[in-house]
C-alpha cells in the first residue's frame, strides 16, 4: 500500500499513548496531531510522539485530518463523534462508541447523510489467538456452537487508577467498560445475539482511592457492579456470561465454546494474543499451528511479551476507506454489542428477558495474509 491516512486523536488520557505508540505498526494510518479540553494534556502527549498539539475545534476544521479517534470519556463518546461526523471527517471511537441504542441509530444516520465512516474498539478480536479461533470455529474443528461461557470478573480499578471515579457511573460498570471485549469477540465467532436475560447487584455503595494523589478519597458507586446473564444467539446457542468488580479471586476460564464434538478454550479477549487449547469429545487434541501475525508476541508486559496491535481496527477502516470494502469494526457490528450490553442492563434492572432490537453480519475474518498486508515492513 502506497497511501495511507492522516489521523488525529481527541482525548489524552491513558489511552492515548497506546494508540500513538502502535498506530506506527501499520502502514494505512499515520497520527499527526492531537487535541484534549486540557490543552497541557494535549502539548505533553505530542512532546512525547511529536505529533502536532491542537485545540479540539482547530483539529475537527484540519485539512490535513481524515479520521479523528475519539479517545474522550465514555459519557462525551456521541456528542464528540457526533461533531466529527459534522466536520465532514471519519471517527473511530474507544468502546463503547455509545451508551444507548438511539444514540448509535443517530450516528448510523449522520454518517449516511455525511457518507463517513464509523469505527468503533475493541479490535482485540482480530488478534492472533482470537482469529485462529474463529478459523478453528468457521472450518468445524469443534462442530457447531451450542453454548458455552465466558467471565471477566476482578475487584475494580479503584486500587491502581488514579481517576477511577466514571468506571463507577451509569455509562460504565463492567458490562461497559469491560463486557465489550468478551461480547465482540463473542459476535464474531459465532453471530448476533437474539435475546438476553440477567440479575445485577450492587454489593458496594462506595469504593476508597487506592493511589496517587487522590489515595483515599472514597468514591460513590452509581451503577450495578455485579451482572450475570444469558445470552441466546440467533444460531440457538446459549452462553453464560458473568461480569463482576465485586470478586476478589476465581478459577473461571476467561472464555469456554462448546461445540457439538468438542470445546474450545480460549484467552482473555482483552488481549490479542494467548494460548487456545481444544478437544475432540473428552480427548485434548493438538492444535494445528496458525502463524497469524497479530498473535506474535512484540511488547514487554509485567507478565512478559505479549502480543499488542491495538489500532489494527483503525488501520482496518483506513485500508478499507482506501480500497472501497466494508471494515470489519464498523457501526452495525459495534451496535449490536452495545444494544447486546444495554439490553443486558435493562434486564438487570427489570428481571425480565429483552430482546435485542439490532442484528448484525460477523465482520470478515482477518486472515493471515490480510493481517501481514496491513502492517509495516521492516
Amino acid at each position: 500500500m502506497t497511501k495511507s491516512l492522516n489521523v488525529g486523536i481527541i482525548g489524552c488520557g491513558n489511552i492515548s499513548a497506546a494508540y500513538m505508540e502502535l498506530s506506527a505498526l501499520f502502514n494505512s494510518i499515520k497520527v499527526i496531531a492531537c487535541a484534549d479540553m486540557d490543552p497541557d494534556a494535549a502539548k505533553a502527549r505530542a512532546e512525547v510522539f511529536d505529533l502536532r498539539a491542537d485545540t479540539v475545534e482547530g483539529l475537527l476544521a484540519a485539512d490535513d485530518i481524515d479520521i479523528i479517534v475519539n479517545l474522550t470519556i465514555p459519557a462525551a463518546h456521541y456528542e464528540v463523534s457526533k461533531s466529527v461526523m459534522e466536520a465532514g471527517k471519519h471517527v473511530y471511537s474507544e468502546k463503547p462508541f455509545v451508551l444507548s441504542l438511539e444514540e448509535g441509530q443517530d450516528l448510523k444516520q449522520r454518517a449516511k447523510a455525511k457518507d463517513v465512516r464509523v469505527g468503533s474498539a475493541p479490535d482485540t478480536f482480530l488478534g492472533g489467538a482470537h482469529q485462529h479461533a474463529r478459523h478453528l470455529i468457521d472450518t468445524g474443528a469443534v462442530g457447531k456452537i451450542t453454548s458455552g461461557t465466558a467471565h471477566v470478573m476482578g475487584h475494580g480499578m479503584e486500587d491502581w487508577h488514579p481517576n477511577p471515579d466514571f468506571f463507577f457511573k451509569p455509562g460504565a460498570g463492567p458490562v461497559l467498560d469491560i463486557g465489550p471485549y468478551y461480547i465482540t469477540n463473542l459476535v464474531q465467532l459465532i453471530g448476533p445475539v437474539a435475546r438476553v436475560v440477567a440479575m445485577s447487584s450492587t454489593p458496594s455503595k462506595s469504593r476508597t482511592i487506592g493511589s496517587a494523589a487522590r489515595k483515599g478519597e472514597t468514591i460513590t458507586v452509581e451503577t450495578p457492579t455485579t451482572i450475570h446473564a444469558l445470552l441466546e444467539f440467533e444460531s440457538g446457542a446459549v452462553i453464560t456470561l458473568g461480569t463482576s468488580w465485586d470478586v476478589w479471586s476465581h478459577d473461571h476460564g476467561n472464555m469456554e465454546l462448546y461445540g457439538e464434538t468438542g470445546t474450545l478454550f480460549m484467552p482473555d479477549p482483552n488481549f490479542f494474543g494467548g494460548d487456545l487449547r481444544m478437544t475432540a469429545g473428552k480427548d485434548a487434541v493438538e492444535i494445528e499451528p496458525y502463524a497469524h501475525p497479530l498473535g506474535i508476541p512484540n511488547q514487554q508486559h509485567n507478565n512478559g511479551m505479549m502480543a499488542n496491535y491495538r489500532t489494527a481496527g483503525l488501520a482496518d477502516m483506513a485500508t478499507a476507506i482506501l480500497t472501497d470494502r466494508p471494515h470489519r469494526c464498523g457501526l452495525d457490528f459495534a451496535l449490536h454489542v452495545v444494544d447486546v450490553m444495554t439490553s443486558i442492563l435493562k434486564s438487570g434492572e427489570t428481571g425480565q428477558p429483552v430482546a435485542l432490537a439490532t442484528s448484525c453480519d460477523r465482520p470478515a475474518a482477518l486472515s493471515i495474509d490480510e493481517a501481514q498486508f496491513m502492517l509495516v515492513r521492516n
